[in-house]
């Protein structure tokens, strides 16, 4: 806590990916005052009232420390939302609470502000699993449903476990060809064979979430040299960089140099040939775009949103950098990185 005055106006902000949720507020110059953090928040996971209750629990416990200050701005990244009917349900779910003019969006642009200040961006994230969005400094903003196979997507940590199971499976029934997955999967799982972890996800002993846990068990054999692994890892980078440049020439930006900023759990295990792939697929479709990283937590993002959103200094934007951007973002471990 500052020494403000308690009549000193706060701005929260929040940002909700799929294993995690983050919360802080800070004064208008910056300073951070109080922060938490709860699980995921996703509607797709938990439900669209069961995210508002999280969310306003969240905010609720930040004013508990805070005491009663007035709010200058709300703003709530939350990922899962990503039509225009959830970020309508979403905010019809909040009505009655006293940040129901909170601005409202997905947690990629949360991501986008934490890589970049620029009006012409990309940002894509795989974490447990895959979205992009794209902005114009025109206005126009390119954005996908986000809602797995159904609409065309693949790639995160559920998919990429889910491939290896596949790929594990039929190793072990002769369908498909030899690879370390068939022994490493059901290890990964504390399990004694593929056939156990066939069972325990059928009958519901294993969560179908808890697929995403071997994401790290396909990276660690494709550094072994495992080739249905490696094959994982390039599908995966493939995907990634798809976006992005599918994105940059939906925006007519493909031969500018614009940030293609990369954040998520997946791409946060900094895997050599995942980021190597990338930067190379970048380099043929996009030559004039930068790959940027964002190390940070995407909270970081959020907060200066919440700032800007409420007219504060540059100072206090640059203030709240370098307050939060120390914070790491959640990342999948590489084995041998």
């Amino acid at each position: 806590m500052s020494g403000r005055s308690e009549e000193a106006p706060l701005v929260v902000a929040v940002d909700g990916g799929g294993s995690k949720t983050d919360a802080v507020a800070l004064e208008l110059d910056g300073t951070v005052v109080a922060e938490a953090r709860a699980g995921t928040s996703s509607p797709h996971a938990i439900g669209m009232d069961a995210a508002a209750d999280l969310v306003s629990g969240l905010i609720g416990s930040l004013l508990e420390r805070t005491g009663p200050r007035p709010l200058a701005a709300v703003n709530l990244y939350l990922s899962g939302l990503d039509l225009p009917a959830e970020l309508a349900e979403f905010r019809a779910a909040i009505a009655h609470t006293p940040w129901a003019g909170a601005t409202v969006e997905n947690d990629l642009f949360a991501l986008l502000r934490a890589g970049t200040g620029e009006p012409d961006a990309v940002a894509v994230v795989c974490g447990t699993g895959i979205n992009c969005i794209g902005v114009r400094s025109d206005g126009r903003v390119v954005r996908y449903p986000s809602l797995g196979t159904i609409s065309g997507d693949w790639g995160g940590g559920w998919h990429l476990g889910e491939r290896a199971l596949w790929y594990a499976a039929r190793a072990v029934d002769g369908r498909g060809g030899p690879t370390a997955l068939a022994e490493a999967v059901p290890a990964a799982l504390g399990l004694g064979s593929v056939q156990e972890v066939i069972e325990a996800l059928h009958f519901g002993r294993l969560p179908s979430s808890g697929l995403a846990r071997l994401a790290p068990t396909v990276f660690a054999c494709a550094r072994d040299g495992d080739a249905v692994a490696l094959g994982l890892v390039d599908e995966q980078a493939e995907e990634i960089a798809t976006m992005a440049i599918t994105t940059l020439r939906r925006l007519d930006l493909l031969d500018r140099p614009v940030p293609v900023v990369l954040g998520g759990g997946v791409i946060g295990g900094r895997d050599e040939r995942l980021l190597g792939t990338i930067e190379r697929l970048l380099a043929e479709g996009a030559p004039a775009a930068r790959m940027e990283l964002v190390t940070a937590a995407p909270i970081l993002g959020a907060a200066l949103l919440a700032l800007e959103s409420a007219g504060a200094d540059p100072s206090a934007v640059d203030a709240a950098r370098s307050a939060l951007e120390g914070r790491p973002a959640a990342v999948v471990p590489v084995p041998g990185a």
